[in-house]
C-alpha cells in the first residue's frame, strides 16, 4: 500500500493508514510490504539429536514471511485453545507435551519458559510490548495466543502430536521471535503498557449471539458471505481474494484488533462486551471503506 496524496480526507486516512503498517512490521517489510508474497516455502522436516529428541534450534535456517505482513499463515485452520476437561482427562500426556513445548521455546527463542497454567505452556518476554505485538502475530499465524502482560502463551494440550500440533506452536513462536529480535530497529523503544487488543472471549459468556451478531451485520454490509459457526469467538467474512483479505487484515489489525486469515476467509473476534463487539464492526467497516476508497481493485492494491 503505497498511500496518495493527502488531498482528500480520505486520502489523508490513507496515508496514515499507511504510516500505522509501516509503525507496526519489522524494518524488512516497512515501505516495501505489498512485495509478500501469501504462498508457502514448505514445511521444515524434524530434526532429530543423538539424544533422540528434537533438535528444535536446529531446524530452521529461515521463516516464510510474516502472515501479519500478508504472508502464508503457519496453519491453514486455527489451532484452537486446549480445555481444562481435556487435560483432566490425560494428565500424563499432557504433561510429557508441555514440558516438550517447554523445551523447544527455551531452545528456539532463549527466553524463560513459563509453564504454570493447564492447557498452555508460554514464554517471559523481555517487555510487556513484546508480548503485545506477538500476541497478534502467533494469532495471525492461525495459532492460540493468550497474553498476561509479559508472558505470552500458546496451547499445550494431551492431543497433541509431535510432528504437527507441536510443532504447529513450536514454529509459530519460533518464528514471530525470529522477527521480533533479529529484525526490529536498534532505535525502538517499547511501550510500558502497550493497549489490549480486542480478541475472542477466552471463556466464551452463555450466549455469545449478542457479540456475534454486531460483528456479523458489520461484515454482512460488505454482501459477502459471513460464518460465525465454524469457531467460537470468531467471525468470518469470504473476501473476493487473498489479496483483499490480507489487505483488510493490516488494515484491521493496526487499531488494535486480533485478525487472522484462512485462504481468502478473514477472521475477527467478536470481543467479550457489548462495546468491543461494537468496536470490532466498526474498525472493520471503515477498513472495507478505505479499501474501497483505494480502489477496490487492481490500482488499489498497487500499494
Amino acid at each position: 500500500m503505497h498511500a496518495p496524496e493527502a488531498t482528500t480526507p480520505r486520502a489523508a486516512e490513507l496515508a496514515a493508514l499507511d504510516a500505522k503498517i509501516n509503525a507496526l512490521l519489522p524494518p524488512r517489510y516497512q515501505h516495501c510490504y505489498g512485495s509478500v508474497r501469501t504462498g508457502s516455502m514448505g514445511s521444515a522436516g524434524l530434526t532429530f539429536g543423538a539424544d533422540g529428541r528434537v533438535a528444535w534450534d536446529r531446524i530452521w535456517t529461515t521463516f516464510c514471511d510474516l502472515a501479519l505482513d500478508g504472508g502464508p499463515p503457519h496453519r491453514g485452520t486455527l489451532l484452537e485453545p486446549v480445555t481444562p476437561e481435556a487435560v483432566a482427562a490425560d494428565p500424563g500426556r499432557a504433561r510429557t507435551v508441555a514440558d516438550e513445548i517447554t523445551r523447544a521455546f527455551e531452545l528456539v527463542t532463549g527466553l524463560p519458559a513459563v509453564d504454570d497454567r493447564p492447557g498452555w505452556v508460554g514464554v517471559l518476554c523481555d517487555s510487556a510490548d513484546m508480548a503485545a505485538w506477538l500476541l497478534a502475530a502467533v494469532t495471525a499465524e492461525n495459532v492460540t495466543a493468550r497474553r498476561r502482560d509479559q508472558r505470552l502463551y500458546l496451547p499445550a494440550g494431551p492431543g497433541f502430536t509431535l510432528g504437527k500440533e507441536v510443532k504447529n506452536v513450536v514454529v509459530a513462536l519460533a518464528k514471530t521471535c525470529h522477527y521480533w529480535t533479529g529484525h526490529r530497529p536498534e532505535e525502538w523503544v517499547a511501550r510500558a503498557t502497550p493497549p489490549v487488543p480486542v480478541g475472542p472471549p477466552e471463556t466464551p459468556p452463555a450466549d455469545l449471539r449478542e457479540f456475534v451478531r454486531a460483528v456479523a451485520d458489520a461484515l454482512g454490509g460488505t454482501g459477502w458471505p459471513t460464518d460465525s459457526a465454524r469457531y467460537a469467538g470468531w467471525v468470518g467474512v469470504a473476501c473476493p481474494d487473498e489479496e483483499t483479505a490480507v489487505w483488510l487484515l493490516r488494515a484491521v489489525v493496526v487499531e488494535d484488533v486480533l485478525t487472522r486469515r484462512e485462504g481468502a476467509t478473514l477472521y475477527v473476534p467478536t470481543g467479550t462486551t457489548r462495546d468491543e463487539a461494537a468496536r470490532v464492526a466498526a474498525v472493520f467497516a471503515h477498513a472495507h471503506d478505505l479499501w474501497q476508497a483505494a480502489g477496490a481493485g487492481g490500482a488499489a492494491r498497487a500499494r
